[in-house]
This record gives C-alpha cells, sequence and structure tokens, in this order.
C-alpha cells in the first residue's frame, strides 16, 4: 500500500493520548490525523473516512459498542485499544464492526503494526485476544441455521431493530419475531447481545464487521 496511512486517536486519559498521538507522529509512513476525547469531537474533525481510528472503549458520552458501529458507519477502519479484554468486550466489538483489538500493555511497535494491517483492509487481534474469536467461531460451527436465520441473525449483529430488518428482508415484523423466536430455541440464545456473540460464533459477523 502506497502513501502514508491517516490514522486518528479516540482517547479520554490526556497522557495515554498525548503518549499514544507521539508514537504515530513518529512513525514512518503514518500522518497522525484528529486526536480527540470523545466521539463528538473526532466527528466533528473531518479526518476522511476509509482512514483508520484507534478507539478506547471507555469513554464519556457514546462508549463501547455504539462507538465502534458510529465510527464503522461514517466509513472508518476501527482498531479497539482498551483496557478491557474480556471475551464479551472483545467479541461484540468485532461484530460490531472494528477491524482490531488490542489491549494496552500492547506496545508501540504492535500498535503500528496493527495499524498498518487495518489500513491493509485485514484484521489484527491480539493472539491472545484472537483464541476468544476462534473458540467461539468452533463453538458456532456445531449449529445449524437456516439461510434466512443467518440473514436474521446478521442484521441483528449489525444492530437493525425488528422493523428495520423486516424492511431489508421484505418480509413482516411477525415473521422477524418467528425467525428470531426460532434462532433463540435452537441455540439458548435469548437477549441480543447474545445473539450478537452468536453472530461471530457462526461465522456471520467476522473480525472485519462483515458476513463472511
Amino acid at each position: 500500500m502506497g502513501g502514508a496511512v491517516t490514522v486518528g486517536v479516540i482517547e479520554d486519559h490526556p497522557l495515554y493520548r498525548e503518549a499514544l498521538a507521539r508514537v504515530l507522529y513518529e512513525a514512518e509512513d503514518v500522518r497522525l490525523g484528529a486526536v480527540a476525547d470523545s466521539v463528538g469531537r473526532f466527528a466533528a474533525s473531518g479526518q476522511p473516512a476509509d482512514s483508520v481510528v484507534v478507539l478506547d472503549l471507555k469513554l464519556r458520552g457514546l462508549a463501547d459498542v455504539g462507538a465502534v458501529r458510529q465510527l464503522v458507519g461514517m466509513g472508518y477502519r476501527v482498531l479497539v485499544l482498551s483496557a478491557y479484554a474480556g471475551r464479551d468486550e472483545v467479541l461484540s466489538a468485532i461484530a460490531a464492526g472494528a477491524h482490531g483489538y488490542l489491549t494496552k500493555d500492547a506496545d508501540g511497535e504492535e500498535i503500528l503494526a496493527a495499524v498498518q494491517d487495518v489500513a491493509a483492509g485485514g484484521s489484527h487481534v491480539s493472539p491472545v485476544l484472537a483464541s476468544f474469536v476462534l473458540d467461539a467461531q468452533r463453538a458456532g460451527s456445531r449449529l445449524d441455521l437456516s439461510e434466512r436465520e443467518r440473514e436474521v441473525l446478521s442484521l441483528v449483529a449489525a444492530g437493525e431493530r425488528d422493523q428495520d430488518i423486516a424492511e431489508a428482508m421484505h418480509i413482516s415484523v411477525r415473521t422477524v419475531r418467528s425467525y428470531l423466536d426460532r434462532i433463540r430455541d435452537k441455540t439458548g440464545r435469548r437477549r441480543r447481545p447474545e445473539l450478537t456473540r452468536l453472530a461471530i460464533e457462526q461465522g456471520i459477523a467476522s473480525p472485519g464487521g462483515r458476513e463472511a
């Protein structure tokens, strides 16, 4: 990939934000973009779409999966860099469209490597955290979902409401709920966050946030 990669930062801890910005600023083939303490302030910066955003999950205001989903919807490639590394955080962020996930004990070299992978259209998850995704996908391979059930599940993972799913699939809301009931009966997953994780386990929501 030619040219410098534009990389923005959204991090609300001042010292860590400054240190991360310095690492990016001093790196070859990286152009430091907007640096902000919230998604709202970053969005107002005008950083071009299809560039990379290094995102802390625990922010004031819009945070966690909502922050990932909004940035992905704006066309950014999101690399999560968080102090939180639980299975639920990792899988939910990836299902929301994050292209990568690192913990804050990652050094500058790993962060820059992840930035380049994400900028090139790939994904980058630290080896320890990648085991969550692999284990989830292996567990999900045992389930037998129909194509229509998989389509419903993919839209749930994308954050769509029942009405939105009905419109996208040209079916009634009642039929959508019938599909969801069948998925829940087959899997034992009841709540929407659980169904989102199921989408990862079935390979429907991949590390790039797209259907596999």
